[in-house]
């Protein structure tokens, strides 16, 4: 392990002596990759040079051992500096994880009502009210790109874009097919039905990660629908983009000016392609794979919500907790924290098994 923090600060180092040259500085995607770089190593450096600091004392304090004086009080103190030690060394292994490059992202979002009719698209509406609730509680922005409004409520589908510091590095596990079990309000028996949402969490694409040549893109205007007004309804501001290559489609009508539907459509589209390179990547890498916590595919189920008994069960985790009502509300903190050290737990001992 010290090995491996040795070699991180020199690149640290390396990076930043890299970072003060003119021509660096001249070149402004060398610029911001660099200092991206360097940010990720940061946390890393900051905790080892600590833990360094930290074994002089140990040391120092191991020659206070040997004085008849100072002996008693310095054995106390090299107890405390020990308990130290352990903590730090464990917040270094974890530290050295692998970072997964995406997890500073913004993340574009997309629900979609799946098995249920119209109950499955209400809930498709409840999902995404709790996670603008969680963004405005991680003091996150949101922005929504196209929407399909349900008969009933809810939405057939909607995308949205969510913009923060480590939005995707929260969000990720979201991926997957939520369940719900509750009685609609459109059941006159009482009789609790279960209906289902998808969720797609994409890392928002840059264009160092996607390139896309115009010649490959489709682009379709036509009048929009749904709500926005007689203005929207009139014009033909929407936007429907189809990536011959790979037959991905998105659509974007959300805005009422053509352009900036063009400009949401190709972010949905980049992201897309790059939410395929992904996952297509870590199917050859396959031990990555099976370290993750859920695959990602819209037809896992990775969570039930069940309002009877007030209760959120993640089966990927088998983590239950009884106050579905606040989760509802945007307080997801609990099960993304559970999920996050899940993860970093399997990585670990991956890691050991390699």
């Amino acid at each position: 392990m010290i090995e491996r923090l040795e070699a991180t600060e020199k690149h640290y180092l390396e990076l930043s002596e890299e970072l003060t040259k003119l021509e660096t500085l001249s070149d402004i995607n060398r610029t911001k990759e660099i200092s991206k770089e360097m940010s990720s190593l940061e946390d890393v450096v900051m905790v080892y040079r600590k833990y360094k600091k930290l074994l002089g004392s140990i040391n120092d304090t191991k020659e206070m051992v040997k004085d008849p004086e100072l002996g008693e009080m310095a054995k106390e103190e090299l107890g405390e500096l020990e308990k130290q030690k352990e903590k730090l060394e464990k917040d270094l292994e974890y530290l050295l994880i692998p970072k997964d490059p995406n997890d500073g992202k913004n993340v574009i979002v997309e629900i979609r009502g799946a098995a249920g009719g119209d109950e499955a698209n209400i809930f498709a509406g409840d999902l995404y009210r709790m996670y603008i609730r969680y963004a405005e509680s991680e003091h996150y922005t949101y922005e929504v790109y196209n929407m399909v409004e349900g008969e009933a409520g809810g939405f057939s589908q909607i995308e949205f874009m969510i913009k923060g510091k480590d939005a995707y590095r929260k969000l990720k596990y979201e991926s997957g097919s939520h369940r719900v079990q509750r009685v609609p309000e459109t059941e006159s028996q009482g009789r609790i039905q279960t209906s289902t949402a998808t969720v797609l969490v994409m890392p928002e694409a840059e264009n160092i990660d996607v390139d896309i040549d115009e010649k490959d893109i489709k682009v379709d205007v036509y009048r929009s629908s749904g709500a926005g007004g007689q203005h929207v309804n009139t014009t033909d501001s929407a936007v429907r983009m189809t990536h011959l290559p790979t037959g991905i489609v998105v659509t974007c009508q959300n805005e009422r000016s053509q352009i900036k539907n063009r400009e949401k459509a190709l972010q949905m589209l980049k992201a897309k392609i790059y939410e395929e390179m992904i996952r297509e990547h870590e199917e050859k890498a396959g031990n990555e794979r099976r370290n993750k916590i859920g695959t990602g595919d819209r037809s896992e189920k990775i969570r039930t919500y069940n309002y009877p008994q007030n209760r959120v069960t993640d089966h990927r985790i088998n983590f239950t907790t009884k106050q579905l009502d606040r989760v509802m509300q945007g307080d997801l903190g609990e099960i993304i924290e559970a999920l996050i050290l899940e993860d970093q737990k399997r990585h670990l001992e991956g890691n050991i098994e390699e």
